[in-house]
């Protein structure tokens, strides 16, 4: 064990930052500044007008509005909507980009900017194309951008690849990958391969499905969560709301993170104006703060405490779960000093929280990347589920598992097929409606897209939303590997990045797209806790623009490339019909084929449980045994520095700033962790300190590929042995180890050297 994992939590107090000006509570008054001075901006009514809009919010997963209204969640409660909508919003209403602006700026210029200033270009209003040889972007028309992807696609089926994100609607992703499985193709990467496949993969090997089994109304009911992994108070301000009125209720909530986030501790929310926002209210009950990556020996020794305790329910586990006692034991076996040691929580800290659990009637187990982000990920997610499994947590009403996704629609690509691991259902369904077998070649995920394109492997690449380039780690290579692709197209609503950077070697096509609240069509949406959601047609603000809805490009693509086999690909441009077909094809969506007549928003079937029996083979729970990590870090050599280099190695963690979704950035600098611009690095005193280094000294932060100088270091209130820094900024400088079993880089736990 190395001697950062054998160091103890130190107290957090005022000193971890001589920044004062450090908001003592998260949320608060500088939501509604931000709030006032946008919505009373000369753009204001256009915010308003789409904060009314009937269509799901934007942002995270657990966004409101669709038919029920613009503030309205799925259980009919009011004033729902946050700061990320707004910010979301304001970034779609922007004026579009000038006629003549790529005549202006060179590639070379664009590739300068940072992704706050590319998102503040503006809305795409035309399509372009940069080929071969050539310095600018220059506008195109649509007969050539058909007549170059229908050239493109027309080759070997697996040399052809996507790659999604959540921004879009589940119709556009169902015709995706209709479209890519009628070609022959499996490559379906998704920006989730990059997040919650841990927790997709790890679900669906335990309960036989990969979501959420809490809804909004049994959360309301829980009497303890456990958040881990998750920074909710900047990511999903939505849910503190929920752990608000359960701590007002008396319920507890642990919070497991590596950063003592000051959201988490304590939130002031707008929606309660007299009891949450002039005081603010207490969130975590307990705080811990273990090693990066070491998240499955910390609920191990949970595990532990509950068996010693005598507090786990053995009839729960006899009748409703498969290979319990092989886990019981393998827990038994663990001492508590290897599992003090690998997570850097104390025993005594580790029996509060397990007492917490086994004193609450009802748990939910809620975690985000900094679960799944991780090299043994899956383990990570398992060691959660044995968790809720031996304490009887699981298949009631008010308790239950709960990964919390990011984008507002990543799980709808899912449930619709875009994954490289397709159900046997939706298989057997789209089978029959080709009427033959489809490809049995695994397909890419994110990674390997990443990796096969490098190796020369992928010749076409469309990009449905997302910023592949930014959104991956080691970004020189990715740029390497995109710059191998002949075609790329991108469907944007704005500027990113990866527009600039991920370029093709022929030709790199950009297709303006209407977003969510302007599109005219309808569609729909799914949430983090399997709530679809009905999104009314709209009309964009832009004047004279030429935009497609990602519908009608899909379909007239797929008609180019399959003319009227295995459907009428020009009648599918009407969404009623393509929503026919996804309630014959998906299982749990039999709902939506009435919808535009019922108006009736749906919770999906057969996700939520509140009933422990299982969508498996013998209906039971499949428990695993979760194997410790070996969490070593390298020795300040291992980075190629002499013996006399100042410096110390630590873990870093990857995140977003306060005012960030995904890798688009809002706003600049992060008030509440004390980090004014984005050439930070977040790090505990001792750590620092233990090697001659300050706060707000400049230092250089070299990974295993590249490295950062000119950094300045923050002192915060982080576990010592771990650090935070900003993606996708940082993403150059690391090649993280994946997943295995699916794939997901270790964004969470990255060695890096600290050093003058």
């Amino acid at each position: 064990m190395d001697k950062n994992n054998q160091q103890q939590i130190q107290p957090t107090s005022s000193s971890d930052s001589q920044n004062e000006s450090i908001p003592d509570m998260g949320g608060g008054f500088p939501v509604l500044k931000y709030w006032a001075e946008n919505t009373l901006s000369p753009e204001g009514f256009k915010i308003w007008k789409t904060l009314f809009h009937k269509s799901a919010c934007l942002s995270c997963s657990w966004g409101t509005g669709g038919q029920k209204g613009g503030f309205t969640n799925e259980e009919g409660e009011k004033l729902q909507r946050c700061m990320k909508s707004v910010e979301a919003i304001a970034s779609e209403i922007q004026p579009a980009i000038k006629t003549n602006f790529f005549e202006q700026r060179s590639i070379k210029e664009l590739q300068q900017l940072t992704s706050r200033e590319a998102d503040r270009l503006g809305r795409w209003s035309f399509p372009v194309i940069l080929s071969q040889g050539s310095s600018h972007y220059q506008r195109i028309g649509w007969d050539e951008i058909y007549q170059l992807a229908e050239t493109a696609f027309k080759i070997t089926p697996e040399r052809v690849a996507s790659y999604s994100s959540g921004r879009s609607s589940n119709e556009a992703a169902f015709l995706l990958q209709l479209m890519m499985r009628t070609l022959g193709s499996n490559n379906l990467a998704d920006c989730s391969d990059l997040c919650h496949a841990p927790s997709t993969f790890g679900l669906k090997q335990i309960f036989g499905t990969g979501t959420s089994m809490v809804s909004l109304k049994s959360l309301q009911q829980t009497d303890c969560v456990v958040l881990a992994g998750s920074n909710a108070s900047y990511n999903h301000p939505r849910l503190m709301n929920e752990l608000i009125k359960l701590r007002e209720r008396g319920g507890k909530v642990i919070v497991i993170n590596p950063v003592k986030e000051r959201g988490l501790v304590k939130f002031a929310s707008p929606a309660f104006p007299i009891k949450s926002l002039l005081t603010g209210s207490e969130i975590a009950s307990l705080y811990l703060q273990p090693i990066p990556g070491s998240d499955v020996a910390l609920f191990i020794g949970i595990q532990k405490s509950l068996i010693e305790h005598q507090k786990i329910n053995r009839e729960f586990l006899q009748a409703y779960t498969e290979n319990w006692s092989e886990v019981i034991s393998d827990v038994c076996s663990i001492s508590w000093e290897t599992i003090t040691e690998t997570c850097g929580i104390s025993q005594i800290e580790i029996e509060a929280a397990a007492d917490i659990i086994a004193s609450s009637p009802k748990v939910v187990f809620a975690w985000a990347m900094g679960i799944t982000q991780q090299q043994n990920g899956v383990d990570n997610v398992s060691s959660i589920a044995n968790t809720a499994l031996i304490t009887g947590n699981v298949g009631r009403l008010g308790a239950g598992l709960m990964p919390v996704r990011g984008h507002s629609n990543v799980q709808g690509f899912g449930s619709m097929g875009v994954t490289v691991r397709l159900k046997k259902e939706i298989q057997q369904s789209l089978e029959k409606l080709l009427g033959r077998s489809l490809s049995r070649l695994p397909g890419y995920d994110t990674q390997a897209l990443i990796e096969a394109a490098d190796e020369g492997k992928v010749d076409t690449l469309i990009c449905v939303g997302g910023n592949l380039y930014g959104a991956n780690p080691n970004s020189q290579k990715v740029k390497r590997a995109l710059g191998k692709i002949k075609t790329i197209i991108y469907l944007a609503t704005k500027p990113n990045l990866g527009h600039f950077h991920g370029l093709a070697q022929r030709q790199t096509i950009i297709i303006p797209v209407l977003n969510r609240f302007e599109n005219p069509h309808k569609t729909t949406v799914e949430s983090g806790n399997n709530f679809v959601r009905l999104n009314d047609q709209g009309q964009t603000h832009l004047k004279n623009a030429d935009l497609i809805a990602e519908v009608d490009f899909l379909t007239e693509l797929a008609y180019r490339l399959h003319g009227e086999h295995p459907v009428n690909w020009r009648k599918l441009q009407d969404t009623k019909y393509v929503r026919e077909l996804i309630s014959q094809t998906i299982p749990g969506f039999e709902k939506m084929a009435n919808i535009d007549e019922t108006k009736e928003e749906f919770t999906i079937g057969g996700r939520i449980f509140n009933q422990p029996h299982f969508p498996t083979p013998s209906g039971k729970a499949v428990m695993f045994v979760t194997p410790l990590p070996q969490l070593t870090l390298p020795q300040p050599q291992d980075f190629g520095v002499t013996n006399y280099t100042r410096g110390v190695v630590v873990a870093l963690m990857t995140g977003r700033s306060y005012a960030q979704h995904n890798t688009v950035v809002y706003q600049v600098k992060d008030p509440y962790r004390g980090m004014s611009h984005r050439n930070c690095i977040l790090m505990n005193r001792l750590d620092a300190e233990s090697v001659g280094l300050q706060e707000h000294q400049r230092v250089t932060v070299r990974g295993n590929a590249s490295q950062l100088e000119n950094i300045e270091i923050i002192y915060g209130a982080i576990r010592p042995g771990a650090a935070l820094m900003f993606y996708p900024e940082v993403n150059v400088i690391f090649n993280p180890p994946k997943e295995s079993r699916c794939g997901t880089p270790a964004f969470k736990r990255v060695p890096v050297l600290v050093y003058l």
